[in-house]
């Protein structure tokens, strides 16, 4: 079977995936694109995350699209933002660009044609089939969506109870009256717990080192009275958006500057929920500093709340063996379950962990350098939709919409069939270093798959920086006729910039 041909291929049909598309038939209607997603529907992370209360860490009014007004509570469950992007992909019709049971095995780039070969796995029956693009748009996300990291725990096989990682989560497993216990103390373990409370469970969390959260009503006040006025939603959206983004570019300086009175803060809006007397010795006072992993937003308290009501046991400790029963502590303590649910994160996943070749050449991605978190050295027409941590993974879904389409508008008017990043001449000799600094943020699976991901220079261009308030400044202001870029393996050269030399 000959292969399709499209201008541009988009990977995944998740949160990035859709938001991609949106920008490139708004801004290259001319442009013929095609989207290969490896599930059998759209969304992504909101298909494969199917434990109870499953909801958003990030508020809706920029975790949504800039371009999509969202009407309703700022955190909104798995089941409202499946909905809000089916209507992205109704209102626009995306859905026609889909090819849904698509796994993608292998992309080629040829430097004598200037495409890409995507060989992809289609349907149950496993036939192969191959697509040709111009120009890659990853959006397959960051984590491997079957296999979670599950610790290498002693004694896992002797447990005699049910084990599950909440990403693998059967909707429906009962839990009311049994024994439950979640291991972890994140955002999904701040998810599950209250709803096994709700749903009758007897819950423990166990848990090597607390979490910051930041607890609020789940509502906007803003939102709430700009639509009580009559505003209309396109404005509500806009208004709210850029004040939540102003108050978050707020908080991140602050978590820096002035950590210890963030935190008190932070008691301050627990404390609200929980009330006065509520303890954070030993079981809520994290061990790193407040600007090293993402903040995320507890709704209502409610973790706080089933705590101080007893609802749930909090346990401090590390996993020294499993048993018969349940887990036995390195403290000694056992805690026996019915139930054990592993809250303990996921494995990191570069490109899907797809095999790439260069001219026949296997690409190593952490040998390359990232340009600004989305281009590599050594790997052409490709871009990367990496978000960000510690604001909106969104934000930069459209960001990286607008560079893409300004980027293949600008081939076009040179007449190019080939982009590139390359060092400049003063980048030679610059130090590189891992990704991110540990420092910086550091959750466990970012640490863990450190090695995999490609690395950073000395220099802001050479670095995903994860921080939207100065991208969204710098980003737009990109010089594509830079030293930094190779357009059919020259650095262009413009009448203007010609002059100028």
């Amino acid at each position: 079977m000959a292969a399709e041909h499209f201008d541009v291929l988009i990977v995944g049909a998740g949160i990035s995936g859709i938001g991609s598309a949106y920008h490139l038939q708004d801004q290259c209607p001319d442009k013929r694109y095609v989207i290969l997603e490896a599930k059998d529907t759209f969304g992504g992370t909101w298909v494969t995350h199917r434990y109870p209360g499953v909801r958003s860490d990030s508020d809706l009014y920029t975790f949504g699209y800039r371009f999509k007004p969202w009407v309703g509570a700022p955190i909104a469950s798995g089941a409202e933002i499946l909905h809000y992007m089916g209507e992205v992909i109704e209102e626009n019709g995306i859905g026609a660009h889909i090819r849904y049971g698509h796994r993608i095995t292998a992309c080629s780039w040829s430097g004598q044609d200037n495409l890409w070969t995507v060989t992809a796995r289609r349907g149950s029956d496993g036939e192969t089939v191959e697509f040709t693009t111009r120009f890659l748009w990853m959006c397959q996300g960051y984590y491997d969506h079957e296999n979670p990291y599950i610790p290498d725990w002693k004694g896992l096989s002797d447990y005699k109870g049910q084990f599950v990682h909440a990403q693998q989560w059967d909707p429906s497993t009962t839990v009311a009256g049994r024994r439950v216990l979640v291991i972890g103390s994140g955002a999904t373990a701040a998810t599950v717990v209250p709803a096994f409370c709700e749903a009758g469970a007897n819950v423990t969390m166990l848990q090597r080192s607390p979490t910051y959260f930041f607890c609020h009503p789940n509502q906007n006040e803003l939102a709430d009275r700009l639509r009580q006025i009559g505003i209309d939603e396109p404005t509500v959206h806009r208004v709210v958006r850029a004040q939540i983004m102003h108050d978050q570019n707020l908080m991140n300086r602050r978590c820096v500057e002035e950590p210890d009175v963030v935190f008190e803060e932070l008691k301050a809006l627990v404390r609200a929920y929980a009330g006065e007397d509520f303890q954070f010795e030993p079981h809520f006072t994290p061990r790193y500093r407040p600007w090293q992993q993402r903040l995320a937003f507890c709704p209502d308290g409610d973790l706080f709340r089933h705590a101080a009501a007893g609802h749930v046991r909090v346990v401090t400790d590390t996993i020294d063996r499993f048993t018969e029963k349940g887990v036995r502590t390195v403290s000694g303590e056992e805690i026996e379950a019915d139930l054990v649910v592993a809250c303990t994160g996921f494995r990191l996943s570069v490109m899907g962990d797809i095999p790439f070749t260069v001219d026949g050449h296997r690409v190593d991605w952490h040998e390359a350098i990232n340009y600004r978190g989305m281009m590599f050295t050594g790997v052409p027409n490709l871009v990367w939709v990496m978000g960000y941590f510690r604001a909106s993974w969104t934000l930069r879904v459209d960001m990286l919409g607008d560079f893409v389409c300004h980027l293949l508008r600008h081939m076009d008017e040179l007449g190019a069939q080939k982009i590139e990043v390359t060092l400049r001449p003063e980048d030679e000799g610059m130090a590189l270093y891992p990704w991110i600094e540990a420092d910086n943020f550091n959750p466990g699976y970012l640490m863990r798959g450190i090695d995999l991901m490609p690395r950073r220079g000395d220099k802001p261009e050479w670095r995903h920086n994860q921080d939207y308030w100065r991208e969204r400044l710098e980003i737009p202001q990109i010089d594509l006729d830079g030293p930094e870029f190779l357009y059919d393996d020259h650095r262009a050269v413009t009448p203007s910039r010609e002059a100028a030399e």
